[in-house]
């Protein structure tokens, strides 16, 4: 199916998305549209990430993407990467965190949520912690994958707490992309915090599923020492 763009130049909405489809690569349409089962395949333009994140860091100075980033829900997953790369993009700490805030709802997929990681964040930490404290809290898939994305992406090195690693713990999904992130998360502490995060194996406090996955994940990786990956992988659930 071959998608069309709308005109209308006055509108900076459809202004970005006849832009968008004028960096259409149908080949990587279609291979894009088998790597997220969420969305489906017609609302797929094709636009691959670096051209979506070079256009971003263009938007993201103008004053009337503000336009764009209010008129929710979008009609392609191009859309709301090249969202999620604005947001990225932003420099404002607190108008960031409303962005986010805003345009977590309307997530839809695990690329658009991974994806979306605020630079500014990083010197914002403990601002932040409050926000992924809710995130992690929300009964929605993508925004309590986020939140544990970004204590897992700013949270287990220098600003690490062994309270971190408890919340993560204690959330209980019957979702795929929740759980897959949890097991990401645990992989990812067992390397840089090891000591600590073992008794989560070791006692099994993860559902079996997150818990072998967490361990699959971790022997995978090359932060893992062979020794270690030896002793993780007899502490798997049959």
């Amino acid at each position: 199916m071959t998608l069309t763009p709308e005109i209308d130049p006055a509108n900076v909405k459809v202004e970005i998305r006849n832009a968008l489809f004028a960096l259409q690569d149908e080949k990587y349409r279609d291979f894009q549209a088998k790597l997220i089962p969420t969305v489906t395949a017609d609302s797929v333009i094709g636009v691959r990430t670096p051209e979506l994140r070079k256009y971003a860091k263009t938007l993201v100075k103008r004053e009337d993407v503000v336009e764009f980033l209010t008129e929710l829900p979008h009609r392609y997953f191009d859309e709301n990467q090249l969202h999620a790369f604005i947001v990225s993009e932003m420099k404002d700490f607190r108008r960031c965190l409303e962005e986010v805030e805003r345009f977590l709802p309307y997530v839809d997929n695990w690329a658009t949520c991974d994806q979306m990681s605020p630079k500014v964040f990083r010197k914002n930490r403990p601002e932040l912690l409050g926000s992924i404290y809710r995130w992690i809290a929300s009964e929605e898939t993508y925004t309590i994958r986020f939140g544990i994305g970004m204590l897992m992406e700013h949270f287990l090195d220098e600003d690490y707490d062994p309270i971190y690693p408890e919340k993560v713990a204690l959330v209980r999904s019957s979702e795929y992309y929740v759980n897959m992130m949890i097991a990401w998360y645990f992989a990812t502490a067992l390397a840089k915090q090891y000591e600590t995060i073992l008794p989560y194996i070791e006692l099994k406090k993860l559902d079996v599923w997150t818990h072998n996955k967490a361990i699959q994940k971790a022997t995978e990786s090359y932060r893992i020492t062979a020794e270690q990956k030896d002793y993780l992988k007899t502490l798997k659930v049959k």
